[in-house]
């Protein structure tokens, strides 16, 4: 099941959501096994060395080999061309929220990870979901995801396992009372979604920015 949230509240975003029943345990995907190279056959007993990689080489192999970070709670936004650099905290619907189907971020300038979701990174069941305040005439922290957010822009989220990259895939706005009825909710692994108010229309409409990891985990 999955839990709709919509609506306005004073001096910020009322966000449509959804939540899985249950708490999300991602389980992380089995890493690939190595195969050994075949070595192929040669006229001659002693092949001719190969030349040693240099350090360079050698060093951008081993970043490419490296696995990707684990599924893990987010812990910092990065949005370098909106200027936002925020704290994420967890942030799980209550029992009243999901009665109400209704929820309201706390009023504070970090963005908020909504747990009962998915995780970013590597074993990901589902879409990531951090929201945040956007406020009329006062500093907020997603006030510039309206206005300096554009499609191709990178996302940098740290994690508590590690650092993912995303490029925002599309910008769109959303009336509060029908967000719920969104596509944004389908269950997309490794999918990033940052939920606001939009500064033109605070009171009726949100700004939603969707955004796909750099490299698939």
């Amino acid at each position: 099941m999955r839990l709709w949230v919509a609506g306005a509240a004073v001096l910020g975003a009322l966000v449509s959501t959804t939540a899985l029943s249950g708490a999300f345990a991602p389980q992380a995907a089995p890493e690939e096994t190595a195969r050994p190279a075949t070595m192929a056959a040669s006229a001659t007993p002693t092949p001719a060395p190969e030349a040693s990689p240099s350090p360079t080489t050698q060093a951008a192999t081993t970043q490419a080999a490296a696995p990707k970070p684990r599924a893990a709670a987010p812990e910092r936004l990065i949005v370098e061309s909106a200027g936002i650099d925020v704290a994420v905290l967890p942030l799980t619907p209550t029992s009243a929220d999901e009665a109400s189907q209704s929820l309201v971020p706390p009023f504070t300038m970090d963005g908020y990870w909504l747990t009962s979701f998915g995780m970013p990174g590597r074993g990901s069941n589902d879409t990531t979901y951090i929201t945040g305040h956007s406020w009329e005439d006062r500093e907020a922290p997603f006030n510039r995801i309206s206005t300096d957010v554009e499609v191709g822009h990178e996302i940098v989220l740290h994690t508590g396992s590690g650092v993912q990259h995303y490029v925002v895939d599309s910008i769109v706005t959303h009336d509060k009372d029908t967000l719920k009825d969104s596509n944004i909710w389908d269950i997309t692994p490794n999918r990033l979604v940052l939920i606001s108010c939009y500064t033109e229309d605070p009171w009726g409409k949100n700004v939603v920015v969707t955004a796909s990891p750099t490299d698939s985990p």
